[in-house]
């Protein structure tokens, strides 16, 4: 696969984005999209400008791995997502918004600033929990091939 890859953590209010380096290895923080009804246009907007080859969803599982309705909200940003012909996987991201808060906290941000950061942090932790996992994968796949 070719092409950057792109993490979207869905929230309430925004869908934090992150985008990883050409290569598949880095994730860093872009933006966010306003979450309402133009949300899959900006999405696609995004996705475009990168030329992003896969789009990676956060998927807030419970403690317990069961979904409930901010799961449905990341599976249906998803379904309209590959309905617009991208390729769309999902990634647990149980504790990213946390983690991006702590370490936001840690590093003097004011909270107003913090609000607008979050969510694209989130993401960039989220997507690289993913392309760690997905190189982890490869390298066992080529060692046992």
């Amino acid at each position: 696969m070719s092409g950057r890859i792109l993490g979207l953590d869905p929230g309430e209010r925004r869908i934090g984005v992150a985008v990883s380096d050409p290569t598949g290895t880095i994730a860093s923080p872009h933006g966010f999209v306003p979450a309402d009804r133009d949300s899959v246009a900006g999405v696609l907007d995004v996705a475009a400008e990168l030329g992003a080859s896969l789009l990676v969803v956060g998927l807030p599982l419970a403690l317990d791995g069961s979904e409930g309705p901010s799961a449905m909200r990341s599976r249906n940003l998803g379904a309209a997502l590959e309905e617009a012909g991208l390729e769309v996987e999902y990634w647990d991201e149980r504790f990213t918004t946390k983690i991006a808060e702590s370490a936001l906290l840690e590093g003097g941000m004011r909270r107003k600033e913090r609000k607008t950061t979050r969510d694209q942090v989130a993401a960039a932790i989220m997507l690289q929990g993913f392309l760690d996992a997905r190189r982890n994968r490869d390298d066992t796949a080529a060692t046992d091939g």
